[in-house]
C-alpha cells in the first residue's frame, strides 16, 4: 500500500509555509503510517472558538495567518480513525509514532518544529498540562 495524501489533505496543505509542507510531506513519504491534514490555516473567530471549547489555549496561534497569509502550524491525525476498537483521540502511542515521524523528517528538512504533546521537547509528554496531540508547529 502506498500512502498519499487526499484531495482534502492538499488543499489544507496550500495554507502552510513551504518549510512545513516540506516536512509534512517527507513525513508521509517514509510510508511508515497514513495520516491525513486536519487543519493548517484558521481565522481568528475559530481560534477564539476553539479556545472557548478548550481545545486550544493561545490566542496568537501559529494556525493564524502569517504577513504571508500561511499558517505555521498543522494538526495531523493518523488514519485510519480507529485500530482495533481504539479511537485514535485515544491513542496516543499512534500520536507518538506520528510525531516521530514529523520529527525524523523536520531533522532531514532542517525545520526546527516543536509538538503541542510534548511541549517543552523534553521527551516526557508527562511534564505538560495541556496536550494538543496532532498539533505541530514551526519552532522559532
Amino acid at each position: 500500500m502506498t500512502y498519499r495524501f487526499s484531495q482534502r489533505s492538499e488543499e489544507h496543505l496550500k495554507h502552510l509555509v513551504p518549510e512545513m509542507v516540506r516536512v509534512v510531506r517527507r513525513a508521509l513519504s517514509f510510508q511508515v503510517m497514513d495520516f491525513t491534514v486536519l487543519e493548517t490555516l484558521r481565522d481568528e473567530e475559530r481560534q477564539r472558538l476553539l479556545i472557548e471549547a478548550g481545545t486550544s489555549q493561545k490566542a496568537d496561534s501559529l494556525h493564524l495567518a502569517n504577513d504571508d497569509g500561511l499558517a505555521e502550524a498543522v494538526d495531523l491525525l493518523p488514519y485510519p480513525y480507529n485500530v482495533n476498537g481504539v479511537d485514535v483521540w485515544q491513542d496516543k502511542q499512534r500520536f507518538s509514532l506520528l510525531a516521530g515521524l514529523i520529527f525524523a523528517a523536520a531533522a532531514i528538512e532542517n525545520v526546527p518544529v516543536r509538538w503541542g504533546g510534548d511541549w517543552d521537547g523534553d521527551g516526557n509528554n508527562a511534564d505538560s498540562k495541556f496536550h494538543d496531540m496532532p498539533h505541530f508547529e514551526l519552532r522559532r
